[in-house]
């Protein structure tokens, strides 16, 4: 059983540069509700962290949709006034768009870095920049470790008697604790691993790399798929208009528009129907045995 995560990463690392590059630079609504609706579902097969990510998004796409008609009066249909300012139409639409964009590439990048372990990071960026692939997959790794660490030590802290949420200003300090604590056992950590690797003679000649990584036909099949798919929605992306001041105007309906977002749709799913039918191959084979 081969599932989408399990592709080579070269293959993997385009897939997330295409679909995140297309939602990042395109203010086409179908485009990012494709995308958003995508991004979330893709999110799901990695997501161990329950439904608090997206209550996190969910915050925020409200608070960036909502920031947007309340700083910038632009526009020609006023809805109404608040404070004596025009809330408009196309500035509302606008903010609703953009937070789509940004809450959708968050998603994305999110998934990139459930896929993207740091031994496949190295295997990318290893032969290409040494000095990269090492700080990409070692900041990787301290993410979740100093999220580990920040638990254990506040659960230690709450055994000693020295961690208090009773009040406002207790619990500042039990965090303010808590903290300095965690930055000195990164620090002291990072002069370790620095010291360790400078005895191991990192950085004092060409060095060597090892993968377990092949290229297979899949793998050159889902990169064309990709690039071909990617290809198609930028076109279809052109080829609509798009434009929200002074007055809306969205010619989101010609032919070759609507094949993009055929095309997108189909490579935002990617993951998501390479999983399904891994799972009910999967499932076929064990019942057929």
């Amino acid at each position: 059983m081969r599932e989408f995560h399990d592709y080579n990463p070269v293959a993997v690392a385009l897939y997330y540069l295409g679909v995140t590059g297309i939602t990042m630079f395109t203010m086409n609504p179908v485009i990012l509700g494709i995308s958003l609706f995508a991004s979330v579902l893709n999110y799901t097969l990695y997501a161990k962290g329950g439904i608090k990510p997206h209550l996190f998004s969910a915050v925020l796409f409200c608070v960036l949709a909502l920031l947007n008609p309340l700083l910038n009066h632009n526009g020609a249909t006023v809805l109404f006034y608040l404070n004596d300012r025009p809330i408009t139409a196309e500035a509302t639409v606008y903010g609703v768009c953009a937070a789509g964009m940004v809450t959708a590439s968050l998603y994305w990048l999110r998934s990139f870095s459930k896929a993207m372990t740091s031994d496949k990071l190295l295997y990318l960026f290893g032969r290409l920049s040494p000095k990269l692939s090492l700080i990409l997959s070692m900041s990787i790794r301290y993410v979740e470790l100093l999220r580990v660490r920040w638990r254990k030590i506040q659960q230690t802290q709450k055994a000693l008697g020295l961690y208090d949420d009773g009040n406002l200003i207790d619990a500042l300090r039990g965090r303010a604790r808590v903290l300095s604590i965690l930055i000195t056992w990164a620090l002291e950590n990072g002069i370790i691993t620095a010291e360790s690797m400078d005895a191991r003679g990192y950085g004092s000649g060409r060095r060597t790399s090892f993968a377990m990584y092949k290229i297979r036909v899949s793998d050159g099949i889902l990169m064309l798929l990709c690039a071909v798919l990617a290809a198609g929605a930028i076109i279809g992306v052109h080829a609509a208009e798009v434009s929200y001041y002074p007055t809306i105007h969205l010619q989101l309906t010609a032919p070759w528009s609507i094949a993009g977002y055929i095309g997108f749709a189909v490579l935002a799913g990617l993951p998501v129907m390479i999983n399904t039918k891994e799972a009910i191959r999967w499932h076929y084979l064990i019942s057929a045995g």
